[in-house]
């Protein structure tokens, strides 16, 4: 295995490349902030499942009924 020379270490500096230059004028505001409440929670789902759940309705709905089914214990714990 080769080891680095001193000279190629020395060369190496804490600046960031520029291919990692951000170009800030570009940017645009996050158009889905504020829109969640803090006592929400986002997920992102797998297209295969959102294809069968392809809106909010009907995935609580679907979870719901799988809280049902749960064990009394489990219960208490998925509220928390």
């Amino acid at each position: 295995m080769n080891k680095t020379s001193n000279r190629a270490r020395a060369k190496k500096t804490d600046e960031m490349r520029t291919e990692y230059d951000f170009d800030y004028s570009k940017a645009k505001p996050n158009r889905f902030a504020g829109r969640i409440a803090s006592d929400q929670t986002v997920v992102l789902l797998d297209p295969e499942v959102s294809k069968v759940f392809p809106d909010s309705e009907s995935m609580n709905a679907a979870l719901r009924g799988l809280i049902a089914a749960l064990p009394k214990t489990n219960k208490r714990e998925a509220r928390k």
